[in-house]
């Protein structure tokens, strides 16, 4: 089992910047690609960004080039910096690990959410 914490969140004017941290703990080793994904009221949850442990990162449309995400292997932590927050990047955002096992033969992914952490950006 893993566990992630997130924290960070908060209450930030448009324009203006936050940074997200999260911590695993449990079986850590296990651990793959880490990412954040974000729920926005009456919306679905979508993954935002995600860095695997060889630091290849990947993000959605809606925050490209505005937010970074980047990670300690050592530490096991992740880390979203969000610049240029827009009133749209409202939500609790959410901290992401992925555990790839390998179980009688066959490989099975396992995700492991956080209770995630509120992002409120006032326009």
């Amino acid at each position: 089992q893993v566990q992630v914490v997130e924290s960070g969140g908060g209450l930030v004017q448009a324009g203006g910047s936050l940074r997200l941290s999260c911590a695993a703990s449990g079986d850590t080793h296990c651990i793959s690609a880490m990412g954040w994904g974000r729920q926005a009221p009456g919306k679905e949850r979508e993954l935002v960004a995600t860095i695997t442990s060889g630091g290849t990162t990947s993000y959605s449309d809606s925050i490209e080039g505005r937010f970074t995400v980047t990670r300690d292997n050592a530490k096991s932590t992740v880390f979203l910096q969000m610049n240029s927050l827009k009133a749209e990047d409202t939500a609790v955002y959410y901290c992401n690990a992925e555990c790839p096992r390998v179980e009688n033969g066959v490989l099975n992914r396992y995700e492991y959410w956080g209770k995630g952490t509120q992002v409120t950006v006032s326009s």
